[in-house]
């Protein structure tokens, strides 16, 4: 099967790597699809649903983890980084998936967890044994302060102290995240040596990449000095993680000496991926020391769009704008919608047409230079799903209740199957979390033979990008526009592409430049046909051209 890279490849002198321009397909398995009937999505469900995803187009799946876990945070509290909990499967279901997958021509990524672990996990139930033992120095134990109080004031991003008292070892141990979740102390060699064997197991398994979960929280402040206040009003106040400046708990500069060991790993199989997720005081900044020259990682994405609560001109200008091109920079990756934040879509659509918003957001998202992450059901057009605080399942949403992020509420079940019991995600007649019975309407059978669904758009959409190389691995410019309007070529020797969005709440009008010469619509938000270029442009509105000659 041809991808985008492919076809990019084809259409420029020198060979790309498969993933400069890929587009990703995120899959949050315990709600993708569940097979053995026990309401928890499993491996064997991605296997079945890998035809579905080739056939929308993208070059690649990213999988949310699936590792052994107590699933206190639903696999992002590892118990063992190189087994597969009996939820989601066994090592044949996932070897089927990498099989199957690669015979479609798809890539597999999967996450890594370098940053804590569960507390249940082997090294560190002996690290906590004793202060003596080999895996002593594992984690980040510290000892009370005179007056018994935790070492520094730093904050967990779940609420209360990031320290947690343990009485086996006498002393404070780190938690960023859970108290079930202890920071391993990667500052350490012989821990950086485990996980980067870690890495090699599933890259020796046949994974073409990572996406790197949690990194910047990956090493700390040696001196446990005391994060200053943020000074956030308190009407903008979640949780008390809120009031500091992450100073000395996240983004040590030693992290990226790390990465240059993650990359002389990763060297050792050609071909492999890494994007890691960054987020921070100074999330762009840090992107692009993650990604700095050919000696750190591949790509970088942060929160720039995934809690943004409107997308406006100005926002992506000034994310565009961070990018420069350069050959020593890295490469971007974009994100609207993923398992951690509210769907794009219902933060985003001031009208209530979703079905429009929906395929503006795609038409954008594919559009940036750089690799495209979808997130299951985005496709579709999923709002975000209503969760009951009694069905509630993530600490997080608990611990924050009602100022919740609604990690929930974008992890409910993928809807197949209007008719069918749960949708089709299972036969179970209770799932891990509710169905919302609003996305029925939204199921991939309604959508699957309808080319204006929203599903139809977006398999049309990304089969056009693929006939586009500028659009896939091109380089971008910025043009002058109002404020509310976001213009931009991406262009390489082989064309140019014109890409024009309306961000705003009113009609605007905008001609392109004449020196472009002759433009030649290809895509709107509503549709691929062709037509003449429009100067005014409806809210919420946007086009691509492709620019003759040019």
């Amino acid at each position: 099967m041809a991808t985008a890279l492919d076809a990019a490849a084809t259409a420029t002198s020198s060979p790309l790597a498969w993933w400069r321009g890929a587009v990703i397909y995120q899959i949050y398995p315990r709600s993708f699809r569940d097979t053995n009937g026990d309401g928890i999505g499993d491996l064997a469900g991605i296997a079945e649903r890998l035809d579905y995803i080739a056939d929308l187009g993208v070059d690649g799946i990213w999988i949310s983890p699936f590792f052994t876990s107590p699933m206190k945070d639903f696999g992002y509290d590892v118990a063992d980084y190189c087994g597969i909990d009996p939820s989601f499967g066994t090592f044949a279901d996932f070897d089927r998936i990498i099989a199957k997958a690669h015979a479609l021509g798809l890539k597999v990524i999967i996450d890594q967890v370098y940053s804590h672990t569960s507390d249940e996990h082997a090294w560190f139930k002996e690290s906590r044994r004793d202060r003596t033992n080999p895996k002593a120095d594992w984690y980040v134990w510290a000892d009370a302060k005179p007056d018994g109080s935790p070492p520094s004031n730093w904050q967990s991003v779940f609420g209360g102290s990031a320290w947690q008292w343990d009485g086996p070892r006498k002393q404070y141990y780190l938690h960023n995240f859970l108290t079930s979740q202890p920071d391993l102390n990667v500052h350490n060699v012989e821990v950086q040596d485990a996980l980067l064997d870690v890495a090699r197991f599933w890259l020796k398994r046949g994974v073409d990449g990572f996406r790197l979960d949690a990194l910047n929280f990956a090493m700390h402040d040696a001196e446990l000095r005391d994060n200053p206040p943020s000074g956030l009003p308190l009407e903008l106040v979640t949780r008390p993680f809120d009031m500091q400046l992450k100073r000395y708990n996240q983004s040590h500069p030693d992290i990226t000496r790390f990465l240059e060991r993650i990359r002389q790993t990763i060297d050792e199989f050609p071909g492999r991926f890494t994007v890691a997720e960054v987020g921070g005081p100074e999330p762009l900044a840090e992107m692009k020391a993650f990604t700095e020259g050919r000696k750190r990682l591949d790509s970088a994405y942060n929160f720039d769009f995934l809690y943004a609560p409107q997308l406006t001109a100005p926002r992506v200008r000034a994310s565009l704008l961070q990018w420069e091109g350069t050959p020593e920079e890295g490469w971007p990756s974009w994100a609207f919608s993923n398992h951690d934040a509210p769907r794009a879509i219902s933060r985003w659509t001031r009208d209530g047409d979703l079905a429009r918003a929906a395929r503006l957001n795609l038409l954008l998202l594919l559009s940036l230079r750089g690799n495209p992450i979808i997130y299951q059901g985005e496709e579709l057009g999923l709002p975000q799903g209503e969760v009951a605080f009694e069905d509630l399942q993530d600490p997080e949403a608990i611990a924050n209740w009602p100022h919740t992020l609604g990690r929930d509420g974008a992890r409910t079940p993928m809807p197949w199957a209007a008719n069918a019991p749960q949708a089709g995600f299972s036969s179970a007649n209770r799932t891990w979390l509710k169905l919302d019975p609003v996305h029925t309407g939204f199921a991939v059978d309604r959508q699957a033979t309808d080319p204006v669904s929203t599903l139809g758009y977006t398999r049309q959409i990304l089969a056009l990008r693929r006939e586009y190389a500028a659009l896939v691995q091109g380089d971008i410019e910025l043009l002058d526009s109002p404020e509310d309007i976001l213009a931009f070529l991406r262009h390489d020797e082989r064309g140019s592409v014109l890409c024009v969005f309306n961000l705003g709440a009113a009609t605007n009008h905008w001609n392109a430049p004449g020196s472009l010469g002759t433009l030649n619509l290809i895509a709107t938000e509503s549709s691929t046909a062709g037509g003449a270029v429009p100067a005014a442009l409806g809210p919420g509105t946007g086009y691509w051209a492709a620019v003759a000659g040019g």
